[in-house]
């Protein structure tokens, strides 16, 4: 009898042993990723921004946004949406950069926040306020002629917090809670000292306030309990003004011309950290873990310091700036600066995590928390993608 010889080079690969190898490399890539993970935090980002643009990285930008040019327009980032505000207009669009939502509105200086996935845009000075989400409008409110806006916050639970002139008062807070109703949860009337701005920690309320002590002004900032009708606590911002108010891992994050402070809701400090002289050009708080600010030898020029800080006021990174700064933008673990000339993303240590050459007109930068940022041109906005 004769036997078949069976000619193996013309087998089919076995579909279990193909299946393990795929199984095998993955599991490879995989550990890969994760042992970049847990060295410093981006290789979840980076498996994050493969998965959901489909590439890895990308050399320049890509046009994503369209909006009308206007010298007034303020961005905001909801997700992958794009709010757009001008003093003509405010409009939404989402991630494929269609327009899903637009108003026409009338401002003379259009301030444009956010946080908790919504944006907030009114007219310092003004009469009109709107809240979005990606989705499109959440609230409008219209102020007395009277009583005009003079500053708005969004928490990252999105409770807004809303600082305006007051008849018969130096100013209110009016706090509207996640659901976001026409009627104010809560409100601070001050009697006393004027008021600037407010924030919103948990169920405490920060009031900026500005007074005068010994013929200089100073700003105090006043907590309270929500509901509750007396102060809880308040404490002084000493040796400069307050520009901002914010919050860092669960502390008040007070920026002034002088020094960034973080207390807690008891009113007790628990860091300051010291321009020592220098002036403050930029600032941001939106980094997870740290603050952002630019600061400049000399009141004019762009010779000073990039740094970034803790919650507890103490210097994470340093970096020296001597060429011109055009914005800076913090998100999650990444810090973007926008150079004259090039894009440079950092972690909030101050190293180089990527960078981009040749940024064309763009004037402004939003960075998000994955590791990808926005150029802003006057009429378009580009992905970048480390």
């Amino acid at each position: 009898m004769s036997e078949k010889r069976v000619d193996k080079s013309k087998e089919g690969k076995h579909p279990i042993r193909s299946f393990l190898s795929f199984i095998l490399l993955l599991a490879a890539v995989l550990l890969v990723v994760l042992f970049a993970a847990y060295r410093d935090g981006t290789g979840f980002d980076i498996l994050r921004r493969y998965l959901h643009y489909g590439r890895a990285e990308q050399a320049g930008g890509e046009t994503v946004y369209h909006y009308d040019a206007a010298s007034k327009n303020r961005f905001a980032l909801l997700g992958d949406s794009l709010a757009v505000l001008s003093d003509a207009s405010l409009s939404l669009y989402n991630s494929a950069g269609e327009e899903v939502w637009s108003a026409p509105v009338t401002m003379t200086a259009p301030a444009l926040v956010s946080g908790g996935g919504r944006a907030a845009a009114y007219d310092v000075g003004g009469t009109s306020l709107y809240v979005l989400d990606q989705s499109g409008l959440l609230l409008e409110l219209t102020a007395d002629e009277e009583e005009p806006y003079i500053s708005a916050t969004l928490n990252k639970n999105g409770t807004l917090a809303v600082t305006a002139q007051k008849k018969g008062y130096k100013g209110s807070v009016k706090v509207y809670d996640q659901a976001l109703g026409t009627d104010p949860a809560f409100e601070f009337k001050s009697s006393q000292r004027f008021v600037l701005d407010g924030y919103v920690l948990g169920d405490c309320l920060a009031a900026v306030t500005l007074g005068q002590e010994n013929g200089v002004f100073v700003s105090n900032i006043v907590l309270y309990e929500m509901p509750g009708t007396d102060p809880a606590a308040d404490y002084s911002i000493t040796g400069g003004l307050t520009a901002a108010v914010g919050e860092l891992e669960g502390r008040l994050a007070t920026v002034s011309d002088t020094a960034l402070t973080f207390a807690n809701t008891t009113g007790e400090i628990t860091g300051t950290y010291s321009y020592s002289g220098s002036y403050l050009r930029e600032y941001d708080l939106g980094g997870t873990g740290f603050a952002a600010l630019l600061l400049n030898r000399y009141r004019s020029g762009s010779v000073g310091r990039l740094v970034t800080v803790d919650k507890d006021g103490e210097e994470l990174g340093s970096l020296d700036v001597r060429e011109e700064v055009l914005d800076v933008s913090a998100s999650g673990r990444y810090l973007a600066v926008l150079y004259s000339d090039r894009l440079a993303v950092y972690n909030q240590d101050l190293q180089p995590y990527a960078t981009l050459q040749g940024t064309g007109d763009a004037k402004g930068v939003l960075m998000r928390p994955d590791g990808s940022a926005l150029l802003l041109s006057a009429g378009s906005a580009s992905l970048f993608l480390p």
